[in-house]
């Protein structure tokens, strides 16, 4: 028997040493959180993905009462990107979350399984790995690719 160990790299920032890009992702995914339905759960997320020509995308999640009916905040805004830029390309993401109490998250929130899956789909097919930013009321975790989200996922990049 062999024992592996995997290790995922995260680098912890706080906004102030975030580049402009990655800034301005971070608050198109805070905003996108407002778009939110969630009557439900009332836990609101929003993802913001940078596209290869320059156009940035939202979405946030939306609840249904016939759950599993709703859709995540990732997905909603992957899918949205693919079907309405689908020659373009993912370049970077961001993820945030206001928790029940009405205040951003703190740490940050990761994707579920299944959005890390179909976000990995999307770095696939761009070809290169695709930062991702999660964020949190003060922290900001920056990861290297969607596929550092899913150690030995369906597909390898």
């Amino acid at each position: 028997m062999k024992e592996i160990e995997i290790v995922i790299p995260v680098l912890s920032k706080d906004y102030s040493e975030l580049d402009a890009v990655e800034r301005g992702l971070v608050d198109a995914a805070r905003k996108a959180t407002s778009g939110a339905y969630v009557p439900y759960s009332h836990f609101r997320v929003g993802a913001a993905i940078l596209l290869d020509n320059g156009v940035t995308v939202t979405g946030a999640n939306q609840e249904n009462v016939a759950f599993p009916s709703g859709t995540c905040a990732e997905r909603s805004a992957c899918y949205y990107a693919g079907a309405n830029y689908p020659d373009a390309h993912f370049q970077m993401l961001a993820i945030a979350s206001v928790g029940t109490d009405g205040r951003e998250c703190e740490p940050p929130t990761a994707p579920c399984g299944a959005c890390r899956q179909a976000l990995l789909e999307y770095e696939l097919r761009a070809g290169h790995h695709v930062p991702v930013l999660l964020v949190g009321r003060e922290t900001i975790y920056r990861l290297p690719s969607v596929a550092s989200l899913l150690p030995l996922a369906f597909t390898e990049f």
